[in-house]
C-alpha cells in the first residue's frame, strides 16, 4: 500500500509540474543579431542619427523614428515591442533602470552566442563563427527527442550557419539556414525557392535577406503547425559593421513589424491561440558612445556582453519593463524554453538554470 501511495504521489508531482505550464504548448523563439539594449530602450541614438557617416538621408530618417523623448523614440521605432510585449509581457535589459542581461561566454560575438542561448554552456571551446557541427546539445535538440514535440521543432535562419550550430545530421529537425532550397510542397513554397535562387544578395552568399527568411519561416507556420518555431534574423548585425545606422534602424523596424503580424497570425490560429509563448532576445551586444565602436562587438569593445530580452505570452508573467535591480544571462534560456513547456533540460554539458522571473507560477 505504502508503495502505492508514494507511486501516486510521484505521479501526482510530475503532472503538477507539467499542468504549472499548460496553457504554455508552443514556444516560439526570435533573435535579432547584434541589435542593442540601447535601441531597445531608448530609440535611436541622437549621436548617430544626426552624423551623415553613418545616416545618409539624416532628415528622413528623423521623420520617421526622431522624438523628443526616449520613450517616444523607442515607440516609434518599435511599435509591436512597446504597444504589446511591454504592456502584456516583460522586457529586460534596460541597465539604466537597474535590469541587466548578459552573455556569460567569453568572446561576445555571434556563435559562441547562439550556442550559449541554445545550449545553456557557454562554452569556452566555441570560439569562433566557422561552421564547425556543434558538440554540444541544443535544447531543441532535446525536445525534438520527447515524444510530444518529435518532428515539430523548426529552424529559419538567415545566417548560413545555423546547420552547424544546432547539428542538424545529429539532431534531426528541420532547419533552413541561409540560400537553403526548402524541400516543402506547394505553389508558395515554389515561389519562394525562386526568390531565393534570383535574390541579389547584398550581405553576401553566407546571409540570405531578412525578409526571406522572414516569409519562409511564417508560410512554413501556416503549413506545417510547429509547435517550436525558431527565427534568427541576421541583417542588423550586417549593417551595423557596415556603419549604416540608418539601414540597421530601418530593419530593426522591419523586424519589429513582422513579429507582429507572426504574433497576430498565430493568435487566429487553433493550433496556437492562447497556447504560444514569445520569447525575443539577440546573441551579442555592440560599442557603446564611442562613434567608431557601435559598429563593431567583440571581447575588445566594451558593452558587447550586454543584451536583452522580450518575453510574451501565456507561461510569461505580466510585469512590463522590468525596473528594478537583477542579473540575468542568455545562458539561462535553454532551460527557461524546456521549463516553459514542462520538461527539465538535461544533456552531457553543464546547464544553466532557467529565469524563474519569467515564467508565470500556477
Amino acid at each position: 500500500m505504502k508503495n502505492i501511495v508514494a507511486t501516486g504521489l510521484l505521479l501526482l508531482g510530475i503532472l503538477s509540474a507539467r499542468a504549472q505550464h499548460a496553457k504554455t504548448e508552443n514556444i516560439i523563439i526570435i533573435t535579432l543579431d547584434g541589435f542593442r539594449w540601447q535601441e531597445i530602450f531608448k530609440g535611436a541614438d541622437d549621436s548617430l542619427i544626426n552624423d551623415p557617416k553613418f545616416s545618409f538621408d539624416t532628415a528622413r530618417l528623423k521623420e520617421k523614428f526622431w522624438a523628443a523623448t526616449p520613450v517616444e523614440r523607442r515607440k516609434k521605432l518599435l511599435p509591436f515591442i512597446w504597444g504589446t510585449i511591454a504592456t502584456q509581457g516583460q522586457l529586460h535589459g534596460n541597465r539604466e533602470l537597474g535590469s541587466k542581461v548578459n552573455v556569460k561566454n567569453r568572446y561576445w560575438f555571434s556563435y559562441p552566442g547562439y550556442n550559449e542561448i541554445f545550449t545553456g554552456y557557454p562554452d569556452s571551446a566555441v570560439n569562433s563563427n566557422d561552421k564547425i557541427f556543434n558538440k554540444n546539445t541544443s535544447v531543441l535538440e532535446f525536445l525534438n527527442n520527447q515524444q510530444e514535440y518529435h518532428g515539430k521543432i523548426a529552424a529559419f535562419s538567415s545566417w548560413n550557419c545555423f546547420n552547424a550550430i544546432f547539428n542538424e545530421p545529429r539532431s534531426k529537425f528541420f532547419v533552413s539556414s541561409g540560400i537553403d532550397s526548402l524541400p516543402c510542397k506547394g505553389a508558395t513554397f515554389d515561389l519562394l525557392n525562386e526568390m531565393q535562387r534570383t535574390t541579389p544578395l547584398p550581405m553576401g552568399d553566407d546571409v540570405r535577406p531578412d525578409h526571406l527568411t522572414y516569409f519562409i519561416a511564417r508560410e512554413y507556420a501556416k503549413q506545417y503547425k510547429p509547435k517550436v518555431l525558431y527565427i534568427a534574423f541576421d541583417e542588423t548585425d550586417d549593417y551595423a559593421h557596415a556603419g549604416r545606422y540608418d539601414q540597421y534602424l530601418n530593419m530593426a523596424h522591419a523586424e519589429d513589424m513582422w513579429i507582429g503580424e507572426l504574433w497576430s497570425m498565430v493568435q487566429s490560429m487553433p493550433e496556437y491561440k492562447n497556447k504560444t509563448t514569445l520569447l525575443i532576445l539577440c546573441d551579442h551586444g555592440r560599442g557603446d558612445k564611442i562613434k567608431k565602436e557601435w559598429t563593431s562587438h567583440g571581447e575588445k569593445i566594451a558593452g558587447s556582453n550586454q543584451i536583452w530580452l522580450a518575453a510574451l505570452g501565456p507561461g510569461v508573467e505580466s510585469k512590463g519593463e522590468i525596473s528594478s535591480d537583477e542579473q540575468l544571462y542568455q545562458a539561462q534560456i535553454a532551460q527557461t524554453i524546456a521549463r516553459l513547456l514542462g520538461y527539465e533540460f538535461k544533456a552531457d554539458q553543464p546547464i544553466e538554470g532557467s529565469m524563474d522571473q519569467i515564467i508565470k507560477k500556477p
